[in-house]
């Protein structure tokens, strides 16, 4: 019989500690969720490798690392309202409960976010909710947020996600240039978001989230 527990304190000490994650509430939310719940079945043993994961074609849970390090960078508080995007099968999401005070998440194929919603709530996730549709819409009508998190590459954001970010509020996301990643935070203040740099990653390019590609006469 797998030991996960034991994996999941192996994941913590090997890919998120060394990663200058010292927050305590990420670490202890990240040895609390049981990750291998939150990946299809036939990957469950891989949930722990230090890597993303994949979930469909183009998609992926973040790797550990990843995660934990963008969650740092934005700072989550346990009064936050916050958006997580590309939520996959609720990972994320399920991290995320144990830091905020509510969570909404956008998951754009059905199934998935029906598996998600069911997971989290056998897991006793009861402060978050699974919405189904496009992940460039977010989801405006349960804003704003404190917090938009998305779980995978950018190109672009797409028109009006800024909007549905709380002044004073902060996104974070993996920036993509080709093969190339790097995860910023933005801060949102009188109505425009000034980003910064956090660390290197690299997520595939989420739908919705890539650079419209101009055609050459």
């Amino acid at each position: 019989m797998t030991d996960f527990a034991q994996r999941r304190i192996m994941m913590v000490n090997t890919q998120v500690r060394p990663s200058d994650v010292t927050k305590f509430p990420i670490i202890a939310a990240m040895l609390a969720v049981r990750r291998e719940v939150y990946v299809p079945a036939e990957r469950r043993e891989a949930a722990y490798v230090g890597e993303n994961l994949p979930l469909a074609p183009g998609r992926v849970v973040l790797e550990a690392r990843t995660l934990a390090k963008l969650l740092d960078a934005l700072d989550v508080q346990p009064t936050d309202a916050v958006l997580d995007i590309g939520c996959g099968l609720g990972y994320s999401t399920a991290v995320l409960a144990r830091l905020a005070e509510a969570v909404v998440a956008v998951e754009d194929d059905e199934a998935r976010a029906t598996e998600a919603q069911r997971t989290l709530s056998a897991e006793g996730v009861d402060n978050a909710a699974v919405m189904t549709g496009p992940l460039a819409a977010g989801s405006a009508k349960h804003g704003p947020y404190d917090i938009i998190v998305l779980q995978g590459g950018v190109e672009k954001l797409p028109a009006g996600l800024a909007d549905q970010l709380k002044d004073g509020g902060r996104i974070g996301a993996v920036f993509m240039t080709g093969a190339l990643g790097v995860a910023r935070v933005g801060f949102k203040a009188d109505g425009r978001i000034t980003w910064r740099d956090a660390f290197n990653a690299t997520a595939p390019v989420l739908p919705g989230y890539e650079e419209r590609k101009g055609f050459l006469l």
